[in-house]
C-alpha cells in the first residue's frame, strides 16, 4: 500500500510513499518514503506533524540510557533528498 498511495517528499530508488493513515495505524511505519530515503534513522516521522510513536519509544530508551547511537538524518541530508518543499 505505501508503494502506491501517498506523497513521496524526498528521493528514494524506488516508489515509496507516506501514506498518513499508514502512518497513525503503523505507529510511524507508514512514512514509508522517508524510511526508504534515510533507511538507518531511527525516526520516520521526520517532519514535525507526522507522529511517529516507534521512534518516541526508541527516544525515550535513549534518555534512559538503554538505547545509544541513535541515529537521524541532519538538515543538510533532509535538503539533499527533498522533492517537495517542507
Amino acid at each position: 500500500m505505501c508503494h502506491l498511495w501517498g506523497q513521496r517528499p524526498f528521493k528514494s530508488r524506488d516508489h515509496s510513499r507516506n501514506n498518513f493513515l499508514f502512518g497513525v495505524v503503523g505507529l510511524g511505519e507508514g512514512r514509508h518514503n522517508n524510511h526508504h530515503a534515510f533507511p538507518a534513522s531511527a525516526r520516520h516521522g521526520l517532519r514535525w506533524w507526522e507522529l511517529d510513536l516507534s521512534y518516541l519509544v526508541i527516544e525515550a530508551l535513549r534518555v534512559a540510557g538503554l538505547a545509544w547511537r541513535v541515529r537521524l538524518p541532519g538538515p543538510e541530508a533532509l535538503a539533499a533528498k527533498r522533492l517537495s518543499p517542507a
